[in-house]
């Protein structure tokens, strides 16, 4: 039997570890979406991506050359977001108080995306993948 299975799709941009990158990143991820006919997915792909980037940017930068990797993958039955920063310090889930402005990223992740975790880097790379996967369901 021959298989005609599709490629993956992929994006992959490095952008600067800084808060004015996020609107950017949140562009490119709905463009890249629309553009693959998963515009059902665009709501919780892009606010569960921007929450990891903001994580990247706020708890990993240190320098300003930093950068922080983006990569959306949509490869079978599922969508997959990638973000990978220089520091090798892992994300912990927390609970903040009521009236705390942050602190609620990986709890928004989690309630938007099927599975997620943490990952290290690849060989001669530094710091870590944080990702996250949204099976694909129904249709546009």
């Amino acid at each position: 039997m021959i298989s005609l299975s599709r490629p993956p799709r992929l994006l992959q941009v490095a952008v600067a570890a800084h808060p004015s990158s996020a609107a950017g990143v949140r562009r490119m991820v709905a463009a890249h979406l629309e553009l693959w006919r998963l515009t059902h997915l665009i709501d919780d792909t892009v606010l569960a991506t921007d929450e990891l980037v903001a994580n990247a940017v706020r708890h990993a930068s240190t320098n300003p050359s930093d950068t922080v990797g983006v990569s959306l993958e949509h490869s079978g039955g599922e969508v997959r977001v990638t973000v990978t920063d220089s520091s090798p310090v892992s994300p912990r889930p927390r609970t903040p108080d009521a009236g705390a402005e942050t602190g609620r990223g990986l709890s928004i992740v989690e309630a938007l995306a099927d599975d997620w975790g943490v990952d290290p880097p690849g060989p001669g790379d530094i710091g870590k993948k944080v990702w996250f996967s949204i099976t694909v369901r129904g249709t546009a």
